[in-house]
């Protein structure tokens, strides 16, 4: 693995974090965890970020980043945003539909005081139409997209994802946009406004079950721990916990007879077919569960994947940490935050080979890099203080006082 001193791929674009929640900062982290350069615009009070996130989540969020204090909603922090704004190449926000624009921090004001900005936005449910201009958090996404009527067991009504899955699908979908526009700008020399939505995010996460309704006319139900078309795949007891299974091709279910010691089972005319092992689907379990009681967890993995049939344990969140290939990965990284000490957080699940994706620092202090990055775009001292005492601005040295 690259280290974290090295640079990441993204090392040359400059990203203005307008973010709060988890849909927004999803999408930052994924660009901060590339190198690029973030800088996050916090509210002088604070309430740039989310109160209701524990510490330990904003460490996780908020990582590879600076932070700034400025007030959108005075003029004078209006023009030190602007000035910044200026020599960026990516804002993204994630305000209702309407704010950016109460606050004149829309795309098309940035787009005039840079051509090449690339904006990024996620919203609710869109930009525009009848749901615009409602508040929109994750749950309320899952349900109006679907995800929850295909979750759960059969019958047994919808069930919320087990994360917050249209925040993570929303924020990552748009970090790949504004990759897109920001390698369409190398050829037109011009920005664009990128857009998704939570509701936009889980539609597309509905995929398969999407192509079954729009294609075969089919509402999916609920298929539980089981693959919705295919069997055997899914979860199955062992002597000593429960373990996945995929075993639905012919050559996969014959082998995975072979190792369980019940070959019988394929001269039923019930089960010769990949149609006729989902339709009979509870027969089957019936008689291949008593042959998994019989063994450990660790047996059926090891034996199964032996012979090619994917074969894993279902494992706790502790458990997946102490996994030896988990630990061989790496994806648990330490880091030094300025206001907790050493951190271990997941890193970054891409690696390059040349260029760094490693977490580099932690979390900011909100607005501790306010006097800092000022400096470094020509502000004075004088003219920090008097930023400060406009309330335009807010330095951490101030926030103490």
């Amino acid at each position: 693995m690259t280290t974290p001193a090295a640079p990441g791929p993204l090392s040359h674009v400059k990203v203005l974090d307008l973010c709060i929640a988890r849909a927004g900062p999803t999408c930052v982290r994924v660009l901060a965890d590339l190198g690029a350069q973030v800088i996050q615009v916090v509210r002088p009070d604070g309430a740039g970020i989310d109160s209701s996130l524990p510490n330990f989540d904003r460490e996780n969020l908020h990582r590879n980043k600076r932070s700034i204090c400025i007030n959108l909603q005075t003029e004078a922090g209006r023009d030190v945003f602007y000035r910044l704004a200026q020599d960026a190449d990516v804002v993204v926000e994630n305000f209702r539909a309407d704010v950016k624009h109460r606050l004149k921090v829309d795309y098309e004001t940035l787009r005039r005081l840079n051509p090449r900005i690339v904006y990024g936005s996620i919203s609710g449910f869109g930009q525009d139409g009848p749901y615009a201009a409602r508040p929109g958090v994750d749950q309320i996404a899952q349900g109006l997209g679907g995800v929850m009527s295909v979750t759960g067991p059969p019958g047994s009504g919808p069930w919320r994802v087990g994360v917050p899955i249209s925040d993570l699908c929303s924020g990552m979908y748009l970090a790949h946009g504004i990759m897109a526009a920001l390698l369409e700008r190398e050829r037109s020399g011009e920005g664009q406004w990128v857009q998704t939505s939570l509701l936009e995010a889980m539609i597309a996460m509905l995929d398969f079950q999407a192509t079954r309704w729009l294609i075969g006319g089919e509402v999916p139900p609920q298929a539980g721990n089981d693959h919705p078309t295919s069997f055997p795949m899914g979860v199955f007891e062992a002597s000593d916990g429960l373990i996945n299974l995929a075993a639905s091709g012919d050559r996969m279910f014959g082998d995975f007879l072979r190792v369980i010691g019940a070959e019988e089972i394929g001269q039923d005319e019930r089960f010769q077919t990949p149609r006729g092992r989902a339709t009979h689907r509870p027969e089957l379990r019936e008689l291949v569960q008593d042959k998994l009681r019989a063994g450990t967890c660790d047996h059926w993995v090891q034996a199964l994947n032996a012979v090619g049939v994917p074969c894993g344990p279902v494992l706790s969140i502790d458990q997946v940490f102490a996994d030896p290939q988990v630990q061989h990965l790496e994806l648990a990284q330490a880091v030094e935050s300025p206001r907790h000490g050493p951190l271990t957080l997941v890193r970054s699940p891409v690696r390059l080979s040349r260029t760094s994706t490693a977490l580099r620092t932690a979390a900011p202090i909100p607005g501790g890099d306010t006097a800092a990055v000022l400096a470094e775009y020509g502000y004075s001292s004088d003219e920090i203080s008097a930023l400060e005492a406009i309330d335009a601005i807010s330095t951490a040295e101030q926030r103490r006082r």
